[in-house]
C-alpha cells in the first residue's frame, strides 16, 4: 500500500462541471449568447477558466479582452462554487477506506486557494485531508513537479511513496517528474487531446473503488 494518496480536485475528486459550466453559461448570457450544453463543456473543465472561456467564446489568454472575461467568469464562479458540485460516485466510500486503513490523503490542484479551500469546506472535506496544495501554493503549477514535492513535504512522505490520481495528462507529467506512481481517473473529464492510455500513467482506474486495487497491481508488477 502507498504511504499517502493525492488527488486532483476538478474531474477526479469532485464533479465541479455543473458550477463551472453554470458560471460560463451566465457569462455567455451576459454577452447575449446562448448557453452551451454541459456535454460540450465537460472536457474543458480541468483546464479552468482558460479552458472554459476558450470552449465558450473561442478566446485564448493571448487575445484582447481575455483578462476582463477571465475576471468576470471567476467572480461569477466564486458566488456559486459548491451548488451543483458533488463528489464522484464511489469517491466518498474510497476516502472512507483510506481513512480506515490510516492512509493519509490530500489534494494537489491548479485551482487557486480562494476557490479550492472554500470548495473543500463545502464538500465537508477540508478537515479530513492532510494537505491542499493549490495552483498559487507552489512556485509553479502542474505540470511542473513542484506542487507534488510540496505536497509530499507537507505530508511527511517521500514522493516515491505517494500515488497521485488525476484526470489530465499534466497530472501524470507532474507526478512522474518527482517519482510518484500515477493513476488516471477514468471517470474524469480527460480533456479532448491525446487518449489517456498514451499519457504514461501506471494505471487507469475505471471507478474510485478501483484505485486501491490498481495500486496493489502496480506494486505487484514492480516486485
Amino acid at each position: 500500500m502507498p504511504e499517502a494518496v493525492l488527488f486532483d480536485l476538478d474531474g477526479t475528486l469532485a464533479d465541479t462541471a455543473p458550477d463551472l459550466g453554470g458560471a460560463l453559461n451566465q457569462l455567455l448570457r451576459e454577452r447575449g449568447r446562448d448557453p452551451l450544453p454541459m456535454e460540450k463543456l465537460r472536457p474543458h473543465v480541468s483546464s479552468g477558466a482558460r479552458g472554459m472561456i476558450g470552449a465558450g467564446l473561442g478566446i485564448t489568454p493571448a487575445d484582447p479582452g481575455y483578462v476582463d472575461l477571465q475576471q468576470r467568469f471567476l467572480a461569477i464562479y466564486q458566488e456559486a462554487l459548491c451548488v451543483g458540485t458533488r463528489l464522484f460516485e464511489g469517491m466518498a466510500e474510497h476516502l472512507d477506506e483510506l481513512d480506515a486503513q490510516a492512509i493519509p490523503w490530500g489534494i494537489v490542484t491548479n485551482k487557486s486557494q480562494r476557490f479550492a479551500i472554500p470548495l473543500m469546506e463545502g464538500l465537508g472535506l477540508r478537515q479530513r485531508c492532510v494537505c491542499i496544495v493549490c495552483g498559487d501554493s507552489a512556485r509553479r503549477a502542474k505540470p511542473h513537479g513542484h506542487p507534488m514535492q510540496l505536497a509530499s513535504a507537507v505530508m511527511g512522505v517521500a514522493a516515491s511513496a505517494c500515488v497521485y490520481v488525476g484526470d489530465d495528462e499534466r497530472d501524470v507529467i507532474s507526478g512522474r517528474a518527482v517519482g510518484m506512481r500515477t493513476i488516471i481517473a477514468g471517470w474524469g473529464y480527460l480533456g479532448d487531446g491525446k487518449p489517456p492510455a498514451s499519457w504514461g500513467a501506471d494505471a487507469i482506474a475505471g471507478t474510485p473503488q478501483d484505485i486501491l486495487q490498481d495500486i496493489l497491481g502496480i506494486a505487484a508488477a514492480k516486485r
